[in-house]
């Protein structure tokens, strides 16, 4: 195999994608960035960014943007559905830690059209929509991908190719990627509604515990000035997806949380499966992963979205000493490592732990974990080492 082009290839016009070949060619290196969709997607799932993560955009000149047309929301709650029981914590404990000390809510199909114009403006970088990943072909000096575009099929050389095309990615496929882990058994149902949870006594971000139906609340921007408020359901895995998005199945889940007199406008509705997965390895050969590519996990602590920008923020610097002769290949195997754990030890074990606190049984536990949780909420030390946690402040630096 020979005549590969200097250059790297990112696969994916997601959050992950454009971080990644906007940050390299910040750094001068040569990249292209490929997407098989013909425009940046519209996807509602994600929109809440913690602290570190506004902290890494900073650089870019995308967090201002993001915290100017977002929402900033420093308490949030742990509730449960069937008491009166609430936890609420305030992350203005942390404002000596970080400058965000807040969760910020902007949906991510928000944030990609601002990576993308920056993007656009970098001369080192080119991007190609309507561009599908097919296989590629490695040896030791590089990697030729093979692509289709408008029906016609292309070979991309690059030295390095990026696999940052999702939880179905194609770039994780063609290098062989064991990805370990399991499937929950139900579906995950989002709805969006313009009507105001506030008046409720419910925060901007509020998770309610219940063993049959537990819900994860969250304020958005929105289109418009009001915003609108997005509320998880878990669902049965059995309920057929067109039962699941009909409209009286949102009502009728709408209804159940808070009764009232008029039907529930509902503007966005979306159902999908929740999956906990982290790939063996992130590289294989020149071939490397990030982002929901090389890991999976369900929503509960917002941790998928803000893992994958961390990765993407690590491999850049990585791979930046490994392109300017500052290191040699082990920092891609540096990169691997130190995501690979966090996703493992921090946004694995923590995202399934808050899934299960949520939907517990037993109501003698499920009694001991909101003891637990207010007595926490309620002691300034042990509030400050839960929220370092839950901000993925500790998964990203040392005390």
């Amino acid at each position: 195999m020979t005549a590969h082009a200097d250059r790297v290839l990112v696969v994916g016009a997601g959050p992950v994608g454009l971080t990644i070949a906007l940050g390299l060619a910040r750094r001068g290196i040569p990249v292209i960035a490929i997407e098989q969709e013909a425009t940046l997607t519209i996807d509602p799932r994600a929109g809440t960014f913690h602290p570190p993560t506004l902290e890494m955009l900073e650089p870019y000149g995308v967090t201002e943007k993001m915290v100017a047309a977002g929402i900033p929301v420093r308490t949030w709650q742990i509730r449960d559905r069937r008491s009166s029981a609430v936890a609420e914590f305030d992350l203005g404990v942390l404002a000596d830690l970080t400058p965000y000390p807040y969760r910020l809510h902007f949906e991510q199909f928000k944030l990609t059209p601002i990576l993308l114009d920056l993007l656009r403006r970098e001369p080192t970088a080119e991007v190609r929509f309507g561009t599908r990943f097919v296989g590629a072909d490695q040896d030791a000096d590089g990697v030729r991908a093979r692509v289709e575009c408008n029906g016609s099929a292309a070979t991309i050389a690059c030295r390095w190719l990026i696999g940052a095309d999702g939880g179905r990615s194609g770039v994780r496929r063609a290098g062989a990627f064991a990805f370990e882990g399991f499937t929950w058994p139900e579906l995950f149902i989002v709805l969006s509604t313009a009507y105001d949870f506030s008046a409720h006594g419910f925060a901007m971000n509020s998770y309610l515990a219940d063993p049959e139906q537990w819900i994860a609340i969250f304020k958005m921007p929105g289109n418009g000035p009001p915003g609108v408020w997005r509320l998880s359901y878990p669902m049965d895995a059995t309920t057929p997806e067109e039962v699941a998005l009909a409209p009286e199945t949102a009502e009728g889940l709408l209804q159940g949380f808070i009764n009232r007199p008029q039907r529930y406008v509902v503007e966005h509705r979306n159902v999908y499966r929740l999956h906990q997965r982290v790939a063996a390895d992130f590289r294989n050969g020149r071939i490397v992963l990030a982002g929901d590519a090389a890991h999976l996990n369900n929503p509960v602590g917002a941790f998928g979205l803000n893992s994958g920008i961390h990765d993407a923020i690590c491999l850049i610097e990585q791979l930046d000493a490994l392109w300017h002769g500052r290191s040699g290949v082990e920092a891609l195997d540096r990169y691997g490592l130190q995501r690979r754990a966090a996703a493992v030890e921090h946004v694995q074990a923590g995202s399934i732990r808050n899934k299960r606190q949520l939907e517990e049984k037993d109501p003698d536990v499920r009694r001991r974990n909101f003891e637990h949780l207010q007595r926490v909420a309620a002691t300034p030390e042990l509030s400050r080492e839960f929220l370092r946690h839950s901000s993925m402040i500790a998964g990203v630096r040392t005390p």
